[in-house]
Formats: structure tokens, C-alpha cells, sequence
């Protein structure tokens, strides 16, 4: 499946060491990575592309002194690398001296580590792939005569491996996998038309949604739109769908980063101790979790990772930093260079029998968000305005769907409003979280 083993990326990787010592780098730290793929788009059972790749990189940064450059190649010939690390020390003579540049302290790289569940090959050709996302499609259009056209379905096989190593002795990597499935059906009535979708993606095959349930429940979710109104403009409450939900702890994340923090470009500067969520909240990171996109026995410096409460009962008890962030804040390092691993946000009042249902009954009358369009969030001062559509609630139950609306509020107002979270979790990426209803924010519609 790979081109290469594991022991011949560390001899690769110790040859490119050394001759970074060699021409003068006081340190250096190299990154090699190799992918491979399937990727299949199907539309109305007509094949619309099928993609195989192969690639591979390496990436070397070297630092003279408090200098540093970096340079990069897809080659990874014994001469195109030492060219590559040549020229990424001729990039560090010539910059400014920084002084929070540099590798992480030794003390805080991972030593003994074990690979993530996270490696688990899907042995699947073209034809196979091209038959999955079939299956998903015929299932939508079987669904209802209202299922009248696609956007398509596909199917999708990574695997890809990697091995990172610096000049304070640190080398590790392992290989991994991602595989998908996801269908986008288009339900039409007289003139109208809906289109929404559903996807399943996981490091482990078996894992996968069965198609032709998939492409049902996509279907659904398109002929549930039709007939979608406007609201009138107002203060509502607003349950957000779990797949929203998360984008929720997205923004909470990037306003608790290293990058934003020290440009001062985050509303939540100075923020540690603060309360920002309920008290019946928490923001849990946990990267030990086998077999989840999220986890890593080490950052992308080599820094060990750890589980920790970044949110503790809606107090913020922690940054999101690498060495370089951390450095510029006076902090020490979270273990977060490369992003955040394995976030849950949970409350300690959901019940197991907490599912949407229940939600839309704790909503009572209000706004039910299930699709979000636009960028409108400024970390600054963390005003939020998007565009929506979902369906409105009365008294527990579902009335109509609604489109061509905003919803606005400030990110502080509305995770300080959080009322519940959902027992109907779900995962996206590297972050998990129920359905979320926040007590009031503004709609604006007719």
C-alpha cells in the first residue's frame, strides 16, 4: 500500500538531520508523509470521476539560532533533499532573529508513546466504490417520486502515513486511514426545489453508514424541506443540529487559540478563569481515544499530548497552543501545535433519553437550525450572524420548515445561554457534541 517502510522514512529522516547539522543548523526538524486514495463520484448512476492518488512530502524547518526557515519537496531522493534543506537554510540566514522561535523544551517531547487505533485499510477498487455510491443514490430515489435529481454520491478510501523527527533526538509516526461515504439528493415539488444530504466518515470501514440507509435518510432530510417559509423577525429560542452544534466548539476553539490570542484578534483574551459556559458544562480534550480522528500520542512539533478539562463546569481553565504561541503568551505549551484533539463538549444534566425528540420538546416553540451558510463571525468581539435555514417548533413538535433567514447573537451571550445539550451526539473530524439550545437569539426573515 505504501512505498515506503517505516524504517526507511527514519533513515531518510536521519540523513536529513545530519546534514542540516552538517551545514551549520543549530536545529532542525523534518516531516515525511506519503498518501494514498480512492475517491469516486457517481450522478444519476452515471460515473463522474474516479480518482487515484499517490503522493508523498517532506517538509524540513531549520533554524539558525533564533532564525528560521523552511522549505519543502515531494522527492525524496537522497540529493532533492539536501537540496531542500539547503535552501531552507538559506531562508534562515536571511530572516530576522525571533526570539520565541525554536523546538519545543526536550523535557516536554513525547518518549514513550503507542500508535492510535487509527490504521485500518478499506481494500476496495473503482468498481466496488462506483456500486457503494449507487446504492446510496437508488435508495434516495426510492424513497419518494419527489426525489427527482442528485447532486451525486461518493465514496471515498484514504490511507497515509508519516514519520516526524527533530535534532533533540525525537522520531515518531504511524500510519492511519479515513474512508466516507455521503449522498446529497434533490426533492422537488412543482417548482421548488430542495437539496440536503448526510455523510459517514471513519477511520474504520465496517464503521461506515450502510449506504441504501444513508441515502434514505438524505432523501428525508431534502423532502423535509419543501414547502419552506419565511419567519417573521424576533427573539426565539435556537436548538442547533448536532453537525451545527459542532461548529459551536469550532468557534470556541479558534477563539481559545494560540495565534489568535497573542495577535489579540480573540474575544476571549486574558480569558483563563473566566466563565464562559454554564456551570453544568464542560470542554473535554482527550487524544488517548483509540481508534478517533482526534487522537495523537504527540503534536505536530512532538510535543506529548494529555487529557484535561479545557472547560471545567463553564470556566476556562486553558489555552489551545504550540511552542511558538505559547512562547509569545509566556505560557508553556498544550500540546496543540496542528489543532485541537478529540473535543467533547457535554452537559452534566443530559440524561441517555435526551434525544432530538426530546430537545424539540425542551425547545418547546422556537427555531430548529439544521443548515448554516456564510462566514459572519468576528473573533474579535465574537458577534455572530449567519445565514439559516431549519424548521420552527411549536410546542415540541415540528410545523414547517423555514429558509432564507438570519440568526444573530454574540458568541458570549450565546454559550453563556446554553440551556441543554443533547444525548444525540455526533462526530465530525475531531469534535463531538449533541444538538445545543441556546435560550434566545435574534431571527431576522420578512
Amino acid at each position: 500500500m505504501f512505498e515506503y517502510t517505516e524504517d526507511q522514512l527514519r533513515s531518510l529522516a536521519d540523513e536529513a538531520l545530519r546534514h542540516a547539522r552538517s551545514i551549520g543548523a543549530t536545529d532542525a526538524v523534518v516531516e515525511l508523509a506519503e498518501n494514498t486514495g480512492l475517491n469516486v463520484n457517481v450522478r444519476k448512476r452515471r460515473v463522474e470521476t474516479i480518482e487515484k492518488t499517490r503522493d508523498k512530502s517532506f517538509g524540513v524547518t531549520v533554524y539558525v539560532g533564533k532564525r528560521r526557515g523552511h522549505a519543502s519537496s515531494s522527492d525524496f531522493g537522497l540529493a532533492p533533499l539536501r537540496e531542500t534543506i539547503d535552501a531552507a537554510f538559506q531562508i534562515a540566514r536571511f530572516t530576522a532573529e525571533d526570539e520565541c522561535a525554536g523546538l519545543p523544551d526536550a523535557d516536554l517531547l513525547a518518549r514513550r508513546w503507542r500508535a492510535p487505533d487509527m490504521f485500518h485499510p478499506w481494500d476496495i477498487d473503482a468498481d466496488a466504490a462506483i456500486g457503494l455510491a449507487c446504492a446510496a443514490e437508488d435508495a434516495a430515489f426510492a424513497t419518494s417520486p419527489m426525489v427527482r435529481n442528485s447532486d451525486g454520491a461518493s465514496v471515498s478510501a484514504g490511507h497515509g502515513q508519516f514519520l516526524l523527527a527533530n535534532s533533540l533526538g525525537f522520531a515518531g509516526g504511524y500510519p492511519y486511514s479515513r474512508h466516507s461515504l455521503s449522498c446529497s439528493p434533490i426533492a422537488q415539488r412543482g417548482r421548488e426545489m430542495q437539496r440536503d444530504g448526510w455523510y459517514s466518515a471513519d477511520a474504520r470501514p465496517e464503521r461506515l453508514a450502510d449506504a441504501a440507509t444513508l441515502g434514505r435518510y438524505a432523501a428525508q432530510r431534502s423532502l423535509a424541506r419543501l414547502g419552506a417559509r419565511r419567519l417573521p423577525t424576533g427573539r426565539v429560542p435556537v436548538l442547533f443540529e448536532s453537525p451545527l452544534a459542532i461548529g459551536l466548539i469550532g468557534h470556541l476553539v479558534q477563539a481559545l487559540s494560540g495565534g489568535a490570542l497573542y495577535r489579540q484578534s480573540s474575544f476571549l483574551l486574558d480569558s483563563i478563569g473566566q466563565k464562559i459556559l454554564p456551570s453544568h458544562v464542560d470542554l473535554i480534550e482527550d487524544p488517548s481515544l483509540a481508534g478517533e480522528p482526534g487522537s495523537a500520542p504527540f503534536d505536530s512539533e512532538g510535543v506529548r499530548t494529555a487529557r484535561r478539562r479545557v472547560i471545567d463546569a463553564g470556566v476556562i481553565q486553558g489555552y489551545f497552543l504550540s511552542t511558538y504561541s505559547a512562547r509569545k503568551l509566556g505560557m508553556p505549551t498544550t500540546g496543540n501545535a496542528g489543532g485541537s484533539h478529540n473535543l467533547r463538549l457535554r452537559s452534566r444534566r443530559t440524561k441517555p433519553g435526551d434525544d432530538l425528540d426530546a430537545m424539540l420538546r425542551r425547545l418547546g416553540t422556537g427555531l430548529f437550525v439544521t443548515d448554516l451558510m456564510g462566514q459572519g463571525v468576528n473573533y474579535v468581539n465574537g458577534d455572530y450572524s449567519r445565514g439559516a435555514g431549519g424548521y420552527w417548533v411549536e410546542n415540541g413538535v415540528i410545523a414547517y420548515p423555514v429558509e432564507e433567514i438570519t440568526i444573530a447573537g454574540n458568541l458570549r451571550e450565546m454559550y453563556a445561554g446554553i440551556v441543554a445539550i443533547g444525548a444525540d451526539e455526533i462526530r465530525r473530524g475531531a469534535k463531538r457534541s449533541g444538538s445545543i439550545l441556546i435560550e434566545s437569539m435574534a431571527v431576522a426573515g420578512t
